[in-house]
């Protein structure tokens, strides 16, 4: 069977996705996690793009053990220089070399002939090559490029030094027939010495990134590139957990393997969720809330005599199991972080302290706390250490049949006043009385776009996971935050709490 390599790109291009910013604790967090995945590379950033891209980029090189880390870079000297001082400290370091070729990019973005854009190609792959083993040359907006000129690049890249060309259907313009015959093109005519690994990166506009992807395998690209969650620019990314289930469950079709862990898929997604403070759609192929559930009596039947009949994945395959813990409020501290290392998380002693407290204060208000439950009270916690600005206190004044009143304290971001601020407004209804109160606060007038609930596990004790999606009516940028607590209204709190304070930063 071949062997297909996941490059994952959620710290980059999923990182594009408006109103997503992870801070370096997270995107620390989220590399650990995708190694233990199974990823084989990792994009950590673009680190010409700011010093914080950068620190990232080189972060992450230093933490993980297994995974290639790649930073990304425009054909340009500065931006190579940037990749290869942020990587040399990594066990497996790539770059990973763009630029576009599509007539519409030549003509209107770069303003650029095409033998200028060759001549830009062999010279900064081979610069490229001079400080990298590993190199990655991607023809932006490859899919709309003319297919002659797109060989020609593909080839200058390769004579220039490039061992892994990625193929990016850039704008989601692309199908499954018509991209798996541009690697069934390239792959028939290229000319190396040496092995060429093929990748695909795919865009969903049209919702068929995941296919393209596919097809792309089909054609004999060995590489796919994409993000958890789909999560990215416009529309996003191929979904790499699409894709590894899709080549497992049809191996007799694909006849391809990965190393990626599928017990483990179902933990990604929601890390990659709630940092992101993207919730994941209930009807979301692989791990969304209904992709195991069966309503219709038809359906019901005919798993209860057989699963098998309507459900060709099992939950446990992607690590979807309810799973308990033996922990409640009489556990002690070195089962607390026992059990924490075995779900994957090394905390300091400071970090341990901290968690245990809440611990404690769960196990109070929880009969059971179980895996879900630790995780989101450790991502949680990772979360607000970064955070600029706390939720304090949050007070209630219910009337039926009238207006409600709450009164909300918060503590400012450091640097700022250390004094709290507390405001008091009305709503129609208690979440609506809070927002207006945290508005005040902020001083701030927001749209709000989305407000979602879901119980982390189930029962009457289960903790509440409020996600929230805040827009600029001025500048039609949106930010999301996402609060987790046992109250709801506390939770509903959280997250519009960590959405305004993103809404302040973009310039609201």
């Amino acid at each position: 069977m071949r062997k297909i390599q996941f490059f994952d790109t959620s710290l980059r291009d999923g990182e594009q996705t408006p109103g997503v910013n992870f801070n370096p604790k997270e995107k620390i967090q989220i590399a650990k996690q995708l190694e233990k995945w199974g990823v084989d590379t990792i994009e950590a950033g673009f680190p010409i793009a700011s010093p914080g891209d950068f620190a990232a980029v080189k972060a992450i090189g230093e933490a993980v053990d297994q995974m290639t880390v790649a930073g990304l870079a425009r054909c340009q000297k500065k931006d190579i220089d940037r990749v290869y001082e942020a990587l040399k400290g990594a066990n497996f370091p790539q770059i990973h070399v763009f630029i576009a070729t599509s007539e519409v990019h030549l003509k209107d973005k770069l303003k650029m002939t095409p033998a200028e854009v060759l001549a830009s190609i062999k010279t900064h792959v081979s610069y490229a090559r001079e400080r990298f083993e590993k190199v990655q040359f991607s023809p932006e907006d490859a899919s709309r490029t003319e297919r002659e000129f797109l060989l020609q690049a593909v080839q200058t890249a390769i004579d220039a030094g490039a061992t892994i060309i990625n193929i990016p259907d850039t704008v989601g313009y692309s199908n499954p027939t018509e991209f798996g015959s541009i690697f069934k093109y390239l792959l028939e005519n290229i000319q190396s010495e040496q092995e060429i690994i093929f990748s695909s990166h795919c865009h969903d506009d049209l919702g068929m990134a995941t296919a393209n992807a596919l097809a792309a395998i089909e054609n004999g690209a060995s590489r796919v590139e994409g993000t958890v969650n789909g999560i990215g620019e416009r529309a996003g990314n191929t979904a790499l957990e699409e894709v590894a289930i899709a080549l497992h469950i049809r191996k007799d079709f694909y006849q391809c393997e990965t190393n990626i862990n599928l017990k483990e898929t179902k933990r990604t997604s929601d890390l990659i969720a709630r940092l992101s403070g993207m919730s994941i759609p209930k009807n979301k192929a692989v791990i969304g809330g209904n992709a195991y559930a069966h309503e219709s009596g038809i359906h019901q039947d005919g798993f209860l005599k057989n699963p098998e009949t309507y459900e060709i994945i099992t939950p446990a395959l992607v690590g979807v199991e309810q799973s308990s813990l033996p922990l409640g409020k009489l556990s002690g501290r070195h089962a607390f972080n026992a059990r924490l290392v075995e779900l994957g998380y090394t905390l300091t002693a400071e970090e341990l302290n901290l968690a245990f407290k809440k611990f404690k204060v769960l196990a109070d208000k929880k009969k059971q706390i179980d895996n879900t439950d630790l995780i989101a009270l450790v991502t949680d916690q990772t979360r607000k250490a970064e955070a600029v600005a706390c939720l304090k206190t949050v007070q209630l004044q219910y009337a039926s049949h009238g207006f409600q009143g709450a009164i909300v304290s918060i503590q400012p971001a450091a640097g700022e006043t250390s004094e709290t601020k507390t405001a008091s407004a009305i709503g129609s209804g208690s979440i609506q009385a809070i927002y207006n109160s945290i508005d005040l606060i902020f001083e701030q007038q927001p749209v709000l776009t989305q407000y979602e609930i879901q119980a982390l596990t189930s029962g009457e004790d289960a903790q509440a996971e409020v996600h929230v999606a805040l827009k600029n009516p001025a500048t039609q940028q949106t930010v999301y935050g996402i609060g987790i607590d046992f109250d709801v209204l506390e939770a509903s709190a959280k997250a519009y709490v960590e959405a305004s304070e993103k809404f302040k930063q973009i310039g609201a």
